[in-house]
């Protein structure tokens, strides 16, 4: 008797290893890989500038900068670093991440305090330029995602001095409406407070929290969290822009804006393991994939806010297991790869756009990557 069932779990498990949606995905897992690295070689062909190892803005190059302000920048080396976590072959970019580490430097700003990252690159290259706060945060969050994936200590301690600008960044006036928040720019020309501000800080605090248990970084994110949530949250359970100095709210609901709550919240979960959390986190995400795919809005969004938008979605997914949001992101990858892709250069071209774009090119690198990555990995992402 004990040798039939041993023999029916041998076979369940033959079964399962080798059923048609284990091979379904591995066959998906492989073409990812295959994708994100010929997107990534269209990416480095026309856009890259080996001399200073920096990029172009957009392809065909038209006029103005002669290399991509850092909020581009970012993303393509985001691209690069999620690259280096497919397996097999992530080895194979690790000297290329390094190469986007180099040239990020050009971008760094000493002389400012706190320090931070420039808009534009300094001299001898450019002219330099505002700080954003949020791009800072996206940079941050990949200095948190490559000390995840490496363990060197040096990412972590730039994602620290980074979260110093954005905590630096808070409107401390009470006198504003919907006041506190942190401010999108140091720009004079705008004194936004922005979901895509606060949100990103948010998740950068929260991991760091998570990986030195200070205290200081749980406070500060859980103030930009809270304040996402008492002034950006709409009705219907998604999040608006950004509110300005007048009170005026700019309601436009971007990808992003929900990626970085959903995952906002996914880190407070694992940080408290309050089901309460992980339960915000499902709620967004659910609203978020109905909302988007009536009249099939999510290929009306901009990829770089989807790429965002689905990698937090990933973050989820390592908690909770639901399939459905790696699925919705194929589905997404499998659409653009047919209809928006040149074959013949292997760019993204979307609707509406005269040219192809640093950030759109890099945006469909991050997710064909991170959809070849291994599914354990996916609470590395950040």
């Amino acid at each position: 008797m004990k040798s039939i069932v041993s023999l029916l779990i041998t076979l369940s498990i033959f079964l399962s290893i080798f059923s048609p949606m284990s091979v379904q995905a591995k066959q998906h897992q492989t073409q990812n890989a295959e994708r994100a690295v010929q997107s990534y070689e269209s990416l480095q062909q026309y856009f890259y500038k080996e001399d200073s190892k920096l990029y172009l803005e957009e392809f065909p190059y038209q006029s103005g900068n002669p290399y991509s302000y850092v909020w581009p920048f970012s993303q393509a080396m985001a691209g690069t670093i999620d690259l280096s976590g497919v397996p097999k072959i992530g080895s194979d970019y690790e000297d290329d991440v390094q190469d986007r580490l180099d040239a990020l430097e050009l971008y760094w700003n000493e002389e400012k305090q706190p320090k931070g990252y420039d808009s534009y690159v300094l001299a001898p290259y450019g002219h330099g330029g505002d700080f954003f706060y949020d791009d800072n945060e996206w940079i941050g969050l990949e200095f948190i995602q490559l000390y995840k994936m490496t363990h060197d200590k040096k990412y972590l301690e730039r994602a620290k001095e980074i979260f110093n600008l954005v905590v630096f960044g808070w409107d401390n006036d009470p006198s504003h409406p919907a006041s506190g928040g942190v401010f999108w720019t140091q720009a004079s020309w705008s004194s936004d407070r922005n979901t895509v501000s606060n949100a990103p800080g948010a998740e950068l605090g929260f991991h760091l929290y998570e990986i030195t248990g200070q205290t200081h970084y749980f406070q500060w994110a859980k103030k930009m969290y809270d304040w996402t949530n008492e002034y950006m949250l709409a009705p219907n359970g998604l999040f608006w822009d950004h509110i300005d100095l007048a009170g005026t709210i700019e309601k436009t609901q971007w990808s992003y804006n929900q990626g970085v709550m959903i995952g906002a919240n996914v880190l407070l979960y694992r940080i408290t393991n309050e089901k309460k959390y992980l339960t915000r986190s499902e709620s967004i995400a659910n609203a978020a994939l109905a909302y988007y795919e009536e009249e099939e809005r999510l290929y009306k969004q901009p990829a770089r806010f989807n790429a965002i938008f689905f990698k937090n979605l990933l973050l989820l997914e390592a908690e909770t297991k639901n399939k459905e949001y790696s699925h919705a992101m194929q589905t997404y990858a499998d659409k653009v790869w047919e209809q928006y892709r040149d074959p013949e250069t292997g760019l993204f071209k979307f609707d509406g756009e005269h040219s192809v774009t640093l950030l759109e090119q890099s945006a469909m690198v991050q997710i064909y990557a991170s959809l070849a990555w291994k599914k354990k990995d996916y609470r590395k992402k950040a």
